[in-house]
C-alpha cells in the first residue's frame, strides 16, 4: 500500500482563497475590513520569519495587518498596556502575541490579558474552557487545520478511533477536544503511555504532535489509517554535505507511507495550514464582533 499524500500546501491555498472571498464580501456588503495585530517581542530569528509570513498573507487576503515589534527588554507593564490598547481598538479583530516571549515576561499572564473574542491563537483560558465544554470558542490554529484536512479526507469522522500522540496545550489537548466534538473515540498518548506502539496501532486516525523526530514508524500504524504529522524537526543531513540539515516530522515518513491510507508530508503538510487558519480565525472573530454569520467551512 502506498499512502495518499494529503497536500497541506494546496489545501491551505484553498482556505486562503475562501478567506479572501469572505473578506471581499465583508468590504462590499458591510464596509468592514478584518484586522489582525501581531506583537513580536525581541529578535528571535524563527519568530521574525513567521511574523513576516503572517503579515504578507494577511495583506494578500485583503485584510489589515498591524505589526508591533518591541525590544527584547520591553517591560511586562508596557506589553500589557499595548495589548489593552489593541483590545479596545475596533479596527483590530484578532490579536496574536508571538511566542516564545523573553524569559522575564509571564506568557500565561500576557496571553490571558488578550480579549478572548480577539484571541485568534485560541490560547486564552476562556477559549480553552469553551472548547473543552463544546461551546463556541476561538480554536487553536494548528489543530483546526488538522481537523479541516481530516474532514476533507474522510467526510464524517463519527465513530473512528483516533490517537493523538502528545499532550501539549497548543496542539495535543485541543486536537483531542476537536476530534471528540466530531464524535471520534479519542486516546491521548504521551511519554508515560504503556505499550504506546500497540495503542497507536489500533487507531484509524493518528495525529503525531510529540516533538520527537521520526518517533512513529510504520509498524505503529494500522493498515489504511490516516496519519497527520504535526512535527517539524531539524536533523543532520550528511548526505547533503557537511553541516547540512533537513526537516522531518514526528513520523518516519517512508515507513509510515507504506502502511497508511493517507499521510501528511513534512514539510508541506500541517505547517501551511497554521497561518491559513489564523486568517480564518481573524475573519471569524470579525464576523462575531459585528453580529454577522460566521464564514462557512472555516470554523470548527
Amino acid at each position: 500500500m502506498t499512502a495518499q499524500i494529503i497536500d497541506g500546501k494546496a489545501f491551505a491555498a484553498t482556505v486562503r482563497e475562501k478567506v479572501a472571498g469572505h473578506v471581499a464580501r465583508l468590504k462590499e456588503e458591510h464596509g468592514i475590513i478584518p484586522g489582525l495585530a501581531v506583537v513580536l517581542v525581541g529578535e528571535d530569528p524563527a519568530s521574525q520569519v513567521y511574523v513576516r509570513s503572517k503579515g504578507k498573507q494577511t495583506v494578500e487576503a485583503g485584510m489589515n495587518s498591524y505589526e508591533h515589534k518591541l525590544d527584547a527588554d520591553t517591560s511586562e507593564e508596557d506589553l500589557l498596556a499595548l495589548i489593552d490598547k489593541l483590545n479596545t481598538d475596533p479596527a483590530v479583530h484578532g490579536i496574536l502575541v508571538q511566542l516564545p516571549l523573553p524569559g522575564h515576561l509571564n506568557e500565561d499572564l500576557v496571553i490571558n490579558s488578550i480579549d478572548p473574542a480577539k484571541d485568534v491563537d485560541g490560547f486564552h483560558i476562556s477559549n480553552v474552557g469553551l472548547l473543552g465544554t463544546g461551546q463556541k470558542s476561538m480554536v487553536p490554529c494548528t489543530p483546526l487545520g488538522c481537523l479541516m484536512m481530516l474532514r476533507d479526507h474522510h467526510g464524517s469522522l463519527s465513530g473512528l478511533n483516533a490517537v493523538v500522540i502528545g499532550r501539549s496545550n497548543i496542539v495535543g489537548k485541543p486536537m483531542a477536544q476537536l476530534l471528540l466534538g466530531d464524535s471520534c473515540t479519542v486516546t491521548i498518548a504521551h511519554s508515560r503511555t504503556k505499550d504506546i506502539e500497540e495503542v497507536t496501532r489500533r487507531a484509524d486516525i493518528v495525529v503525531a504532535a510529540v516533538g520527537r523526530p521520526q518517533m512513529v514508524t510504520g509498524d505503529w500504524i494500522k493498515p489504511g489509517a490516516t496519519v497527520i504529522d504535526v512535527g517539524i524537526n531539524r536533523i543532520d543531513a550528511p548526505e547533503k554535505g557537511e553541516g547540512k540539515t533537513r526537516l522531518v516530522g514526528d513520523c518516519d515518513y517512508d515507513s509510515c507511507a507504506e502502511v497508511a491510507g493517507a499521510i501528511t508530508p513534512v514539510p508541506g503538510g500541517v505547517g501551511p495550514m497554521t497561518i491559513a487558519c489564523l486568517l480564518a480565525n481573524t475573519v471569524t472573530a470579525c464576523c462575531r464582533a459585528n453580529g454577522l454569520s460566521e464564514p462557512e467551512g472555516l470554523t470548527a
